[in-house]
């Protein structure tokens, strides 16, 4: 039962949409129907702006870090651990607050990968980083982000559930951004600071 319990907790503290909260509070609008229909910090700085984006991006990876502390206040087992990593960006993506119409889960990641793996997030973070100066394209930063999270997890030698979740991290962001993947291959994809 506490298994269940601190995985459903997981997955409705991801549901909490920030950035539709945020942007109906503040705008009156719902950010879905804006941008790129994305309920995450990238369209919320598209639409609303870097002051509301900024705090979008701390809440949703406030998310991440909340529920692996959570689970690892609780003393569970790292397996438990990890799957309540999962069950936040699965709330996150799909909210059963708001009709399973979510965000792309990467800050939600973010959080989650620094309260479970932190040096492998900050590697891989750091290429992102990088990626996203170079190219300006938040999709490919976030998909490099997550590809190097399992090969550095396993190379720092973290444990292999949390290796295994960094992998299930990455299968997620693979398929949220399919369409993101179809529009860089075919040289269509919006930068950062670029007008939609």
């Amino acid at each position: 039962m506490a298994v269940l319990f601190v995985m459903l907790i997981a997955y409705l503290l991801g549901s909490i949409s920030t950035s539709t909260i945020l942007a109906k509070k503040v705008a009156g609008i719902d950010i879905r129907k804006h941008g790129s229909g994305n309920a995450g910090a990238t369209n919320t700085l598209r639409v609303l702006g870097p002051k509301l984006a900024g705090i979008v991006l701390v809440l949703d990876a406030s998310k991440g870090v909340i529920a692996v502390l959570l689970a690892k206040l609780l003393a569970m087992p790292d397996l438990v651990v990890a799957g309540s990593a999962i069950a936040v960006i699965v709330g996150h993506n799909w909210p059963i607050f708001f009709r399973f119409r979510g965000g792309k889960g990467i800050a939600t990641t973010i959080g989650a990968v620094l309260a479970l793996v932190t040096v492998p997030a900050l590697l891989a973070g750091a290429v992102g980083l990088l990626v996203l100066y170079a190219t300006r394209y938040v999709s490919l930063a976030a998909l490099s982000f997550t590809a190097l999270l399992p090969l550095c997890s396993y190379l720092l030698q973290a444990p292999d559930q949390f290796v295994w979740f960094t992998s299930a991290a990455f299968v997620l962001s693979l398929w949220v951004h399919r369409a993101n993947i179809g529009r860089l291959v075919a040289g269509r994809e919006n930068k950062l600071g670029a007008k939609r």
